[in-house]
This record gives C-alpha cells, sequence and structure tokens, in this order.
C-alpha cells in the first residue's frame, strides 16, 4: 500500500520512498497492523498502555515499555534500550493492540527485563542512523568477499546496523553448521565494529528480503504472514496439483505456503469421497481410477485393458458400484452408468477481447500490387501519342 511519500522521476519511473520507509501512514512497512482502535477514546480512569511495538529493519519487531508516559504516535522515530548503547527504531503500534500483540507472541508485558524506551530520537540520532543504513550494502558486500575468501559455505543475505552505529548483525544461511571465529576478527578488523551472527533459515530471509511470487503479489512472508508452518507435498496430492518442484517451491526454495490455503477445504470434501486408488470390477474386467474432480463430485474410469477410453462417473454412481463390490457382485460395464454423463462438447472459441486474429500476418497484403498497376496504367496512359489532327 502505497502513500505520498512515494516519489515519481520526471519519465514516470518510481524512485522509491523519499522517507526511506519511515513514513507516517505506516503504509510501506512489512508485517504491519492497522490500528482500528486509535479513534477510540479510553473510558474514564483508564491508562493508555505503556508499552509500544517498535519496528527496526525489515520485519523485526520489538516490544518496548514507555517508562518516560511519551507522547507517542505511528511513525515516531525513537531511541530505545539495546545491549550495550542504543538502538533506533520506529513505533509502528500503541495503545491496546500492542497488548493483544504481546499475547499473540507470548510475550509478557508485567515482565521487569522488558526493554525501555529513552526518548524521541534527536536529529543527530536519525543522521547516525541513516549513515549507518547507506552503509549496509557496501559491508554485507566487503561480508561475502571475505567469506569467500575462508572458503566458508555460507550466505550472507543481510546485514542491520544498531541505531548508535557501534554494532552490526549479519544474518546468514548455511546448509551445515559453520566456524566462522576467523570471520568474525576478520570483518571487525576491516569494519572496526562488534560483530553478530545470526543464521535464520530459508524461509526467514525470504521474509526479511521480500520479493514478488509467482502469482504477481508481494510475499506472503513478508507481508501478512508471521507464523511459518510445514507444509508437505500431501497437500499438493490432496488438491490434485502436479508435482512438479519447478511451481510448487517458492523464493525461499521450500514448499510455497499458500498450499496450506485451501487443504483444509478439500480435506473436508474428500471425506466421504472415494479413493484416488478405487478399484472397480465389472463383468468387463477391472477398472482404475485416473482422474478425480472434487468440485464436480465425479471420477474417470478406464479399463485395464483400455487405459486410452475413460469414463466419468459421479461420486454416487461410484458408491453403488463399491458396494456391490462388496457384495462381490458386478455390473455390466461402466458404459451402462457413464453414458449419461460423457457429452461431447464442441469448443467454440470466441473473439471476447476484441483482438485481431493471431495469423493476420500470414497472409501477403496485396493493396501494394494494386498500387503498383495503377502507377503503370498512369504511366502508359502519359505514353500514349496524342492526334493534334
Amino acid at each position: 500500500m502505497g502513500c505520498s511519500s512515494c516519489s515519481t522521476g520526471k519519465d514516470g519511473q518510481p524512485k522509491g520512498c523519499k522517507n526511506n520507509g519511515t513514513c507516517g501512514t505506516d503504509g510501506c512497512n512489512k508485517l504491519t497492523v492497522f490500528d482500528w482502535l486509535s479513534n477510540m477514546s479510553l473510558p474514564n480512569g483508564e491508562k493508555p498502555f505503556d508499552c509500544v511495538e517498535v519496528r527496526f529493519k525489515n520485519s523485526r519487531k520489538e516490544f518496548f515499555r514507555n517508562s518516560e508516559n511519551l507522547s507517542l504516535s505511528i511513525g515516531d522515530i525513537v531511541a530505545t534500550q539495546a545491549t550495550s548503547g542504543h538502538d533506533v527504531g520506529m513505533v509502528t503500534l500503541t495503545g491496546e493492540l500492542v497488548r493483544v500483540q504481546m499475547k499473540k507472541k507470548k510475550e509478557d508485558y508485567n515482565s521487569p527485563e522488558l526493554p525501555k524506551i529513552y526518548r524521541k530520537a534527536s536529529q543527530k540520532d536519525i543522521d547516525i542512523w541513516q549513515k549507518c543504513r547507506d552503509r549496509e550494502e557496501e559491508i554485507k558486500k566487503r561480508a561475502r568477499e571475505i567469506a569467500i575468501v575462508l572458503k566458508l559455505q555460507m550466505k550472507i543475505s543481510d546485514v542491520e546496523f544498531q541505531g548508535d552505529g557501534s554494532k552490526a548483525t549479519f544474518y546468514y544461511t548455511a546448509e551445515e553448521r559453520v566456524d566462522f571465529r576467523q570471520l568474525i576478527k576478520d570483518m571487525a578488523k576491516a569494519f572496526g565494529i562488534r560483530i553478530e551472527m545470526r543464521q535464520i533459515g530459508y524461509r526467514q530471509e525470504a521474509q526479511r528480503l521480500g520479493g514478488i511470487g509467482s502469482c504477481g503479489r508481494e510475499l506472503c512472508c513478508s507481508t501478512w504472514l508471521t507464523d511459518f508452518r510445514s507444509v508437505s507435498t500431501s497437500a499438493a496430492r490432496y488438491q490434485q496439483l502436479s508435482l512438479n518442484p519447478q511451481k510448487l517451491a517458492g523464493q525461499c526454495g521450500k514448499l510455497k505456503c499458500c498450499l496450506n490455503y485451501e487443504l483444509d477445504v478439500y480435506l473436508d470434501a474428500l471425506k466421504d469421497f472415494p479413493g484416488q486408488d478405487t478399484k472397480l470390477f465389472t463383468e468387463k474386467g477391472m477398472a482404475f481410477c485416473q482422474k478425480v474432480d472434487i468440485f464436480k463430485a465425479s471420477l474417470w474410469f478406464s479399463y485395464k485393458d483400455e487405459p486410452a477410453n475413460w469414463h466419468v462417473l459421479s461420486k454416487d454412481q461410484v458408491l453403488e458400484v463399491l458396494e456391490k463390490n462388496k457384495k462381490r457382485e458386478k455390473v455390466a460395464s461402466l458404459e451402462e452408468y457413464a453414458v449419461d454423463n460423457v457429452q461431447a462438447v464442441e469448443k467454440v472459441f470466441e473473439n471476447v477481447v476484441g483482438q485481431d486474429s493471431l495469423t493476420r500476418f500470414d497472409t501477403p497484403k496485396k493493396r501494394r500490387s494494386n498500387r503498383n498497376n495503377k502507377k503503370k496504367k498512369r504511366s502508359n496512359y502519359k505514353k500514349r501519342p496524342t492526334n493534334n489532327a
């Protein structure tokens, strides 16, 4: 969701956010939460909730106690408590919804160890913070070069500076355990800051970096998805999807999280549905299930000797044949059940969009030859002798 801070160049191309993602509307942020209680006033005698949610780089959010009773609103830049020094972030949520978010993430808002907000960030704090963020890409590139020289099997995907510039956190992914002690020494010597290495999974990497999925929209993990549930290939099988890893895998290399969205609907529909391995016994021979359409409640069967000829049966018809097979009774054939369902549908393609035919350039144009003939006739007419007598 864009805002008024999104600027456009003279040629119409986007130039990005003027505020570098720190606009007051909080519309450009990842995993943003809409404060639907912002227009409601508290009852008499009630004090506002003294905890706020602060967002740092990408999707990292933490909760802080407003012990100084500062007047904070969404979009304010604040200096927060850190392990050593202070960090700078942006307030993304205030009020009672912070209590709901803390319960959801199992954070104890009565804990005395909850970090505090020091103050609203001054212009000096913001300048140091922006200067550190401008250095992140350069330092990330240099850190990757150092890791390659040390032949470490790891990928440094993101770098995050602390607000005061005294510490940098490097996020990396690796298949196996990595001994990066020498890497930390080399980076601390090259950059002159304290280094912290934090390993993340491939889905967390996609969440931090973001991107556009095959559906054409932003990745779910970087916009609204907060928990990563396990996705198995059985989810694709239940939904009758082809097990193509190139189509089922997301940008993280794992199975797409959206495979679980409609899985419950399919599982409910398959409760009283014959299985994919259903076999029907007829006097003409045994028939195997070839295809299942859950929404139309129909199944396609073919004989063992005729695998190319499919016969469509409804779910009730298949259950009826299975009941007779349980009683060791065979039906005559599938044709007597499927003859009412199989209909030859003639495919008619209409030009509903108003586009021209795709073969319109295949036929040669005749207008040029007609023009040439007209020119020849005119030249011949001019060359004819005239009778002055």
